[in-house]
């Protein structure tokens, strides 16, 4: 099966059926809008967000998509068969409407009827329960009345079977995980535990059915929701008995054009060339967003420079020549492009960015080459290795060549102690920093959300209209607010943005909040880019006859209850995008 058939078959599933009569929703931007706890859309819930915690989406309460998913806080497992930084997960959601069962009697109708997997390959796992909630019986009973066997049901933790809360706080509940088996027909164990290779997960049943307090107690939620994940690429990899996700159509013609410009073979150095390709891909698609991101040293940039000079790195230990990078970029825009045409709009912004950071990054190569020189009178320690790489970008197996050109020895132990301790700091600011789940709701948030929109009005009337949003961050301290401008703001320009908005507070104007068509929205005069980011209805908020926006909100009721508004901060975010940082006191 190809990709398209299956996200066809997928949403349609769905769609379709009588009985399921689900909306469709388009794939949101890789850079989330307005979720602080995180840099990337890192699951096709995020879009979700203010409808998982309540708000009536304009689709109705039972929707589906195919979201493009960027994960960093997989990106050292990157290199297996399974794991990716870019891929694309099909879900469908239950906002208060259905429960477990019909969230697992659907997840099994299409894996062996749409899909027409073998269920006698297939497993899952549930809840085992602990002291703060307990065994999750009814999936564990609802999987045996489908024919799943008793010793194919795992009963696994929280670190397993548990979802959330993003923070201390917040929703969160059990959930069930389905796997297929990647072996042997006749090598299929009668007993399940997650704890086999062959075993792959492909999809994912959350019940969001708790809260977390404060004080640490799980209260039952209100509205109880489902919030389902299924990988694209894992799927196909199951569907076509392939053996890594690699191989799928859309990856693997990536990888085969890394053993042409190597000379190697994918069975020798797979890891290697899984990373590149994997790194340059999901590059291509931060890039290639609407709210397309370019390399730099800070935020979303600074995980694009990351994914780059890794694979630079990666290829120089393969042999690769010099800008090579494009090369492979071409054509993951050519795969990726047939069902993201934003990609293709953006060829020559992703292309011209991967060759201007390759030529960077092969100058502080250079700089590496004479560092070498000055220590390489004697063995490499562990130190001046793990050096050589962090500050120069230097693979260990690069150091260790040079080295034995030499004669020397390099520490490879101590390289590796160091290159541990690096990993853990690594993750530990990734679980804060890439942490996935539901955004601040508070009132803080709402009202900072609101001065916001208020700001890009305002920036649009001191700037010009050609001025547009390209990203924001908020939380109920400040809000972080980028948008496409080539200069700096003057300090005349920025007290004139600052005026205006404190203006509109003053003027107290009401928030109204309508549902219409994205034609309506259009006609209505509204602001948005109108483009597949939207479904068939949208939500448009408009502040008295200042602002009008489609948005999913929050909001406050009225501009008054927002304060003062000050700006704090302005400052480059990446070329051709400035980034302005406020409070409400």
């Amino acid at each position: 099966m190809k990709a398209q058939e299956l996200r066809e078959k997928y949403l349609d599933f769905f769609k379709s059926n009588k009985s399921k009569k689900h909306t469709i929703i388009p794939s949101a931007s890789l850079i989330p809008e307005n979720d602080p706890t995180v840099l990337f859309t890192t699951a096709g819930m995020h879009p979700l967000v203010p409808y998982l915690m309540g708000e009536k989406h304009p689709e109705g309460n039972k929707l589906t998509s195919v979201q493009k998913c960027i994960r960093t806080g997989d990106i050292d497992e990157v290199g297996d068969k399974t794991h990716l930084t870019f891929f694309e997960m099909m879900g469908n959601w239950s906002l208060g409407d259905y429960g477990k069962r019909e969230a697992i009697e659907m997840s099994y109708e299409f894996l062996t009827q749409a899909l027409k997997l073998d269920k006698d390959r297939l497993a899952v796992s549930v809840f085992a329960g602990d002291d703060d909630a307990p065994f999750d019986s009814e999936s564990y009973e609802i999987w045996k009345e489908l024919g799943i066997p008793e010793a194919r049901i795992a009963k696994l933790g929280k670190k397993e079977n548990w979802w959330g809360p993003a923070g201390k706080t917040g929703p969160c509940g059990p959930d069930t995980e389905m796997f297929y088996w990647t072996g042997g027909v006749n090598e299929i164990p009668e007993s399940f535990n997650d704890d086999n290779d062959f075993w792959v997960e492909i999809w994912n049943d959350v019940f969001m059915i708790y809260n977390k307090t404060a004080d640490g107690k799980y209260v039952e939620l209100d509205q109880k929701n489902v919030d389902t994940g299924m990988g694209l690429e894992r799927t196909l990899m199951v569907l076509n008995d392939l053996r890594d996700v690699y191989r799928c159509e859309h990856i693997w013609p990536v990888i085969k054009k890394i053993e042409e410009l190597s000379g190697r073979e994918y069975g020798d150095m797979k890891i290697t060339m899984r990373v590149i390709a994997d790194h340059i891909r999901a590059a291509v698609m931060i890039m290639g967003d609407p709210m397309g991101i370019a390399p730099s040293n800070t935020d979303q940039g600074y995980v694009v420079r990351r994914l780059i000079r890794n694979a630079i790195r990666r290829g120089k230990h393969l042999g690769i020549d010099d800008n090579f990078v494009p090369k492979l970029a071409g054509l993951v825009i050519d795969l990726m492009g047939e069902q993201y045409e934003e990609v293709i709009a953006n060829r020559k912004f992703i292309l011209s960015n991967l060759e201007t950071e390759e030529n960077k990054f092969e100058k502080t190569l250079e700089k590496g080459l004479k560092e070498f020189e000055k220590i390489s009178n004697s063995d490499i320690t562990g130190d001046e290795a793990f050096s050589l790489f962090a500050t120069y970008g230097f693979p260990v197996e690069m150091t260790q060549e040079l080295a034995r050109v030499k004669r020397l020895d390099v520490d490879l132990e101590g390289f590796k102690e160091k290159f541990k301790k690096h990993q853990d700091l690594s993750r530990t600011a990734a679980a804060g920093k890439f942490k996935g789940g539901l955004a601040d709701d508070s009132e803080n948030t709402k009202k900072l959300h609101t001065a916001a929109h208020l700001m890009l009005v305002a920036l649009k009337k001191v700037l010009g209209d050609q001025v547009e949003q390209r990203g924001s961050n908020i939380n109920p301290e400040r809000l972080r607010f980028d948008f496409a401008h080539p200069e700096k703001l003057t300090p005349e320009q920025l007290t004139e943005v600052e005026r205006i908005v404190n203006e509109q507070i003053q003027n107290k104007l009401p928030i109204v909040c309508q549902e219409m068509s994205l034609d309506e929205a259009r006609e209505s005069g509204a602001a948005g880019i109108f483009n597949d980011k939207y479904g068939n209805k949208v939500k448009v908020y408009t502040m008295g006859g200042f602002s009008k926006e489609i948005c999913g909100g929050p909001h406050a009721e009225n501009t008054e209850e927002l304060g003062v508004f000050k700006i704090i901060k302005e400052q480059s975010s990446s070329s051709g995008v400035r980034r302005i940082k406020a409070i409400l006191k």
